[in-house]
């Protein structure tokens, strides 16, 4: 079975051409290539498979085994894949997600403009960088989804599905707390039990559930400790990816995650998207902001008036190879 092991800014995958190659159990292939000591080495795995709605189906799997919806740092490096492999030749490219269909905007540069490179390309061209229209981010609780927790609400807090992206913000900051929910997690690690940990996180769907919390450092926080709490906690139906972040400034926030299905991970593309809206929205960030990740950084526009979110970063290969063992079923 050939693949090709890519990479954005570090979230890596490991993608099979799906049109050509048979996968019969997806899941147990993802938990079997992901392995680092065992296996190929991922955050997951990535079919790529024929669309009758778009030019091509990202269908992608966590390293645990569980389907996902959405990957913003994956879908790039699906651009760079079916076009530096020639399946298309056009630098607009429709992919189909279990999220809704998004729209890439491939940049090129010619091989010789990148010393070094052995990959496969197109005509002397291959991708190094793609522009996402990522679409609209939800607010609502339920389509999240979450569980809003009753009892601990702000006097003032507004009903999240209220929210109106364009005219909201720029309240004053008491009314900016409407757009936080208190996320209440019982002690965990070196809490007692009965000692309850709060934090105000801002939830929102970018096809994937996503939990992003302000915090004064990154660098120094027990995400290993907190992350699988927010993962597991019954307030998330369906689990939640959370955006641990710290403002630098208006332009600049620096975020670490922790994605469920894979642990804390270098870099999440659609994580950093809710960051920089949720960043908006709290009127910590103007409407284009760089997010720094643990893999590298991502350029995240959020265009209000449209209501549409656009995330600009890099693509790139890796190794190509051939699995051969037979372990999984």
């Amino acid at each position: 079975m050939k693949f090709t092991k890519m990479h954005g800014i570090g979230n890596d995958y490991v993608y099979i051409n799906a049109i050509e190659e048979r996968i019969d159990n997806p899941s147990e292939l993802a938990i079997a290539v992901s392995d680092r000591h065992f296996g190929i080495g991922s955050d997951g795995l990535i079919l790529i498979k024929a669309s009758d709605k778009a030019d091509f189906m990202m269908d992608m799997y966590n390293a645990d085994g569980s389907r996902g919806k959405m990957c913003g740092n994956g879908i790039r490096c699906v651009g760079k894949y079916v076009y530096d492999h020639g399946m298309i030749d056009k630098k607009i490219v429709t992919i189909e997600t279990l999220s809704g269909i998004k729209t890439l905007n491939l940049t090129t540069k010619r091989v010789e403009e990148t010393p070094g490179y052995q990959g496969v390309d197109n005509n002397g061209k291959v991708v190094c960088a793609a522009t996402v229209n990522m679409g609209s981010p939800i607010f609502e609780p339920k389509n999240v989804p979450v569980n809003p927790v009753e009892g601990y609400a702000p006097a003032k807090l507004k009903n999240l599905m209220d929210i109106n992206p364009v005219k909201d913000v720029g309240m004053d900051a008491e009314e900016r707390i409407a757009y936080r929910m208190p996320i209440i997690i019982n002690g965990r690690g070196d809490l007692p039990s009965n000692v309850e940990t709060y934090y105000n996180g801002t939830c929102i769907s970018m096809g994937n559930p996503h939990c992003v919390v302000f915090i004064d450092d990154t660098d120094n926080f027990p995400i290993e400790k907190v992350g699988p709490i927010f993962e597991k906690n019954s307030i998330f139906p369906e689990g939640v990816n959370t955006e641990f972040v710290q403002v630098i400034d208006r332009t600049h926030l620096k975020m670490r995650v922790w994605e469920r299905g894979s642990g804390e991970t270098l870099a999440c593309g659609t994580g950093a998207c809710a960051t920089a809206v949720a960043a908006i929205l709290n009127d910590f960030a103007g409407d284009e902001v760089t997010v720094s990740l643990l893999g590298g950084d991502l350029k995240i526009r959020w265009d209000r008036q449209e209501n549409l979110v656009f995330m600009t970063g890099p693509a790139t290969t890796v190794f190509e190879g051939e699995y051969t063992s037979l372990e999984y079923k």
